[in-house]
């Protein structure tokens, strides 16, 4: 816990800081990356940095973590720190790297808001800073642990056996260990990061559900192409080199590097009724929950919900369909943008998706991928459907802003 000293200053220093930490955090990611070029090429995503969605995802988790030392809330610091502990994971982050991070965020404190940082002020946020680092670096020493690794060692190479058309724009990979062993299990819901090496050397990493049941001996990924963002001044932003590159590049018989599965997006082991609410390539971590209540022939409530642009468009489209047929007592709700030539059929609306006409049993726990600006939208719904706040789970893919977004 924080100090009472440091509260009080934290709590004095707090509107400035908040204020000025979306340049805070776009200083220190140029001052980290200036004296460490290679984390930028080798295991941030660039494409983020360049959009600035990254910059103000940190801002978000530091301003939402400080806050929560005034008024403590355990559950939601939970919530806000296992999220980026098992991405972290992921990525093989070890402890000494938050040193790397210290030093080149308090000198862009103390650059943007100058003579405001009193050694009292510095000391106080100081605090928060490790307060924060310690309880992620314990929380990934835990997963490492589980995962049966020692720190960081999270990377190994496996083979795609097979690559499956889904939708115009998105492929699966099969994948599966080059020694023919099974490969690690994980608990529905989860992920794995895969790196590639670009065409200009860089080593991306970007992160993919296991849209399969953990108790096959082969992986699956879906992968979807993306097409560049267009700003406002006529200039483009490139994003998805990594998911481009796998869809253009990557067949069967090719190796890719990946890393052990995580996530906190995971199937409960209890009987409470489910709503699995997806929308676009969202409906992958579904997928692999769905598989493995089919396989297990569970017999709890389970609601699906996906929404996408298209019936054409939609990944994974009859896969998810059969699934639903298998489980005793799951019901599927689909909204498509566009029908097409077609008039709506069995359990799907033109438009999008709207939870008003949709049966929710109470201790409902709900399960949320897609955009951030759906599952923000769905959440509402939710919560106003009288769903508790704790039984509203989430997945992002990307920089994670839904903590701030969603205070």
């Amino acid at each position: 816990m924080l100090s009472e000293a440091s509260k009080e200053t934290i709590r004095a220093t707090l509107p400035a800081v908040g204020a000025a930490i979306g340049d805070i955090t776009t200083l220190f990611y140029r001052r980290m990356f200036d004296a460490h070029p290679e984390l930028e090429r080798d295991l941030f995503n660039r494409g983020n940095q360049r959009q600035g969605e990254q910059q103000k995802a940190l801002a978000s988790a530091i301003a939402a973590f400080a806050t929560l030392q005034l008024d403590p809330d355990p559950e939601r610091v939970q919530t806000i720190l296992s999220r980026i502990a098992h991405k972290h994971a992921s990525l093989g982050i070890t402890a000494d790297q938050y040193w790397i991070v210290h030093k080149h965020l308090f000198e862009a404190i103390v650059e943007v808001l100058g003579e405001a940082v009193t050694p009292e002020v510095a000391s106080a946020w100081d605090e928060v800073y490790w307060l924060m680092a310690n309880t992620l670096i314990a929380m990934e020493a835990g997963l490492y642990e589980n995962a049966g690794v020692e720190a960081g060692d999270v990377w190994r190479r496996v083979r795609v056996t097979g690559r499956t058309q889904q939708s115009e724009d998105t492929v699966s990979f099969t994948l599966a260990s080059l020694d023919s062993a099974p490969l690690p299990t994980f608990t529905p819901g989860q992920y794995i990061s895969v790196a590639v090496q670009l065409p200009d050397g860089a080593r991306q990493i970007r992160q993919y559900s296991l849209a399969c049941d953990p108790t096959d001996n082969e992986w699956r990924i879906t992968v979807k192409r993306i097409g560049a963002n267009m700003r406002v001044d006529g200039s483009v932003t490139p994003v998805g080199e990594v998911s481009n590159f796998l869809y253009n590049n990557v067949f069967e018989g090719d190796e890719l590097s990946v890393s052990l599965p995580f996530g906190d997006l995971v199937l409960p082991g209890d009987d409470a009724p489910l709503l699995l609410i997806s929308a676009g390539i969202g409906c992958t971590p579904m997928i692999g929950m769905l598989e493995h209540l089919a396989n297990t022939e569970d017999r709890r409530s389970v609601a699906v919900l996906h929404a996408d642009r298209s019936a054409a468009q939609h990944a994974h489209r009859a896969e998810l369909a059969e699934l639903v047929d298998r489980i005793p007592l799951a019901v599927m709700h689909r909204w498509y943008e566009d029908l097409g030539a077609r008039e709506p059929f069995a359990g799907t609306r033109l438009g999008r998706a709207d939870l008003t006409d949709v049966s929710i049993e109470p201790g409902t726990r709900a399960f949320l991928c897609g955009p951030l600006p759906f599952m923000l939208s769905m959440r509402e719904s939710l919560i106003a459907r009288n769903v508790p706040t704790e039984n509203i789970h989430y997945e992002v893919f990307g920089p994670d802003s839904w903590a701030g977004a969603s205070a």
